[in-house]
C-alpha cells in the first residue's frame, strides 16, 4: 500500500470516528436515556453479529483497522458510527406510522453507502469481494435498521409502562 493512501485511509478513519464519538453523547443523552442505551446496545449486538457473518464469509475485509490482531470487524464502524446512526434514525421515527419509517431511512442510508463506496474505492479501510457492491450495502443497512428499529419498538410496546418515552 502506498504511503499517501495509507495516511488517507487512517486520517479519513480517525475524522469520522472522532466526530462520531463528539455526536454519540448528544444522541444518548435525552429525555428518555434508558431507551436510547437499549438502541445503542442493540445496535451493536446487531452489526457485530452481521460484520462477524460477512467478514468470515469473505464478502467484506477491512485492511486498516484498530487491534487488527484481536479483530477482524471494523471496531470504530460497529461500536461508533453504526449505533449513532441508529440512534438518530430511531429518535427521528419515534412516533412515525411505517411508510414514513420506510421514507426516514433514505437520509441515514445515502450518505452512509456515499462514505463507504468512496471509503472502499479510494481508500484501504474496507476491501469488498465475492461481488459485494454498494447496493449490497444499502439493502444490508436498511434491512438492519429496519429489524433493529423493529425490536425497540416491540421491547417499547412490552415495556410501555416501565420507558420513559414520550
Amino acid at each position: 500500500m502506498r504511503k499517501k493512501q495509507r495516511t488517507l485511509s487512517v486520517g479519513f478513519l480517525y475524522t469520522l470516528t472522532i466526530i462520531g464519538i463528539f455526536l454519540l453523547p448528544f444522541a444518548i443523552v435525552k429525555r428518555s436515556f434508558k431507551d436510547w442505551v437499549i438502541v445503542y446496545l442493540v445496535s451493536i449486538i446487531g452489526n457485530s453479529w452481521a460484520d462477524r457473518y460477512l467478514v468470515s464469509r469473505g464478502y467484506l475485509k477491512y485492511d486498516i483497522r484498530p487491534f487488527k490482531k484481536s479483530f477482524k470487524i471494523h471496531l470504530p464502524f460497529d461500536y461508533v458510527h453504526y449505533p449513532l446512526m441508529l440512534l438518530y434514525y430511531n429518535q427521528w421515527t419515534l412516533n412515525s406510522k411505517p411508510s414514513g419509517i420506510i421514507l426516514k431511512l433514505f437520509p441515514f442510508l445515502i450518505p452512509q453507502v456515499l462514505v463507504e463506496t468512496f471509503a472502499a474505492k479510494k481508500t484501504n479501510l474496507i476491501t469488498w469481494k465475492r461481488g459485494w457492491s454498494w447496493q449490497h450495502s444499502l439493502i444490508s443497512l436498511a434491512i438492519k435498521m429496519l429489524v433493529c428499529r423493529g425490536i425497540i419498538s416491540t421491547i417499547r410496546m412490552i415495556n410501555k409502562d416501565d420507558l420513559s418515552v414520550d
